[in-house]
């Protein structure tokens, strides 16, 4: 049951995620900048055919496979993981990743670009236009590196060892 509805969170996070692009294009394209807040946040559609930066535009191939292998591995790490409640937040880093990698992956595969359109205005640092996959990809990254640093110790992750030889 908790891995129903853990496909249930993924498919309402991208669902949110596509929501929000189509959004975007229909209410953004060819606009000027919807501002919210003046030199800090405004929203500003983008077709991004790279990553952050636009860095490695047009390698679209690279991306799809590149996200695949990840979502295999993060599957892999979410189907492992103990279906206790001290891992309770790493599954749920594992939903967000992949909904953030689907999100984004359904953009590059239909439109060959991920639509963009949230834009902080940082004077002293040129801050790339993201989109809500990109927040739950960024987020729980984050998370991830802290529960891994700080929360969980080295022996918990026996669990995700491919095999048993030689740890004897």
């Amino acid at each position: 049951m908790k891995r129903i509805l853990g496909l249930l969170l993924t498919i309402v996070l991208v669902g949110i995620d596509q929501l929000t692009k189509y959004l975007a294009a229909t209410k953004l394209m060819n606009k000027e900048d919807f501002v919210v807040i003046k030199g800090f946040l405004s929203f500003h559609y983008l077709e991004n055919r790279g990553v952050a930066w636009g860095m490695f535009s047009g390698k679209v191939y690279l991306f799809i496979v590149t996200t695949s292998i990840m979502l295999i591995v993060i599957a892999y790490v979410y189907f492992k993981a103990p279906l206790t409640k001290r891992f309770f937040l790493l599954r749920l880093m594992c939903l967000a990743l992949c909904s953030g990698a689907i999100g984004n992956l359904i953009d590059r595969v239909v439109n060959q670009y991920v639509i963009d359109f949230i834009y902080f205005d940082f004077k002293i640092f040129n801050f790339p236009v993201f989109n809500v996959a990109d927040i739950y990809v960024t987020v729980s990254a984050i998370a991830f590196v802290i529960l891994v640093m700080f929360y969980y110790k080295e022996e918990e992750f026996d669990v995700f060892k491919l095999s048993k030889k030689g740890n004897e």
